[in-house]
């Protein structure tokens, strides 16, 4: 029975950074297969009429408090120590997102490495093209072609189409996930979820 993880990414989300090796380790556990989906956060928020958490929770008192506090305990749990805050955030990842539809499925999980560290660890600047293109060109990728596939009307229509898809089948943010087990698939929300989507894959409910 062939289990399959896809994982709709956007890398502006701090949560899929803080998801990220979580997940591989899930994957490893469960011998699932992963399926990466770039789509554009802030279409999905347009659509759905969603809002990142810090704006839309910001008048509930406790709130975004709280969420602070989940998120540190989750960054503890998983050992997530070297994670920071973008100074830019949230940014423009439109770009960063064509770049994911530009490559295939196995160097997509690479990229998506490269730009996660780049991002969250490192605080590369979104609004510098020759940083970015060092950074990837070191990982052995070739960002000029990258960079020039973002432009492409195909890659870009996919980005739209994948946005359009995601929210059609439920999707409204970032980390979402669609689990199958080989019995259809399950949607699941939000890094702590990681736990339960183990367990289905493992045979229990969803």
């Amino acid at each position: 029975m062939t289990k399959t993880i896809e994982f709709l990414f956007d890398c502006v989300s701090p949560n899929a950074y803080l998801v990220w090796h979580p997940l591989q380790d899930v994957i490893e556990r469960t011998d699932a297969n992963l399926r990466i989906t770039p789509v554009f956060l802030g279409g999905m928020h347009k659509l759905t009429g969603n809002a990142p958490p810090m704006i839309r929770d910001k008048d509930v008192q406790g709130k975004v408090a709280y969420s602070t506090i989940e998120m540190q305990r989750f960054i503890a749990r998983h050992q997530l120590d070297r994670f920071t805050m973008h100074p830019q955030f949230p940014f423009n990842s439109v770009t960063l997102q064509r770049m994911l539809l530009a490559v295939d499925e196995q160097a997509r999980a690479r990229l998506v490495d490269v730009l996660l560290l780049a991002l969250w660890e490192d605080g590369l600047p979104v609004d510098d093209p020759s940083a970015l293109a060092e950074r990837i060109e070191a990982a052995g990728f070739d960002a000029k072609a990258l960079l020039a596939a973002t432009q492409d009307s195909t890659i870009k229509q996919r980005l739209i189409d994948n946005t359009s898809a995601a929210v059609d089948r439920g999707a409204f943010g970032i980390p979402t996930f669609f689990v199958d087990r080989g019995e259809g698939e399950q949607i699941y929300f939000g890094k702590e979820r990681l736990d339960q989507i183990e367990n289905y894959l493992a045979g229990g409910p969803a």
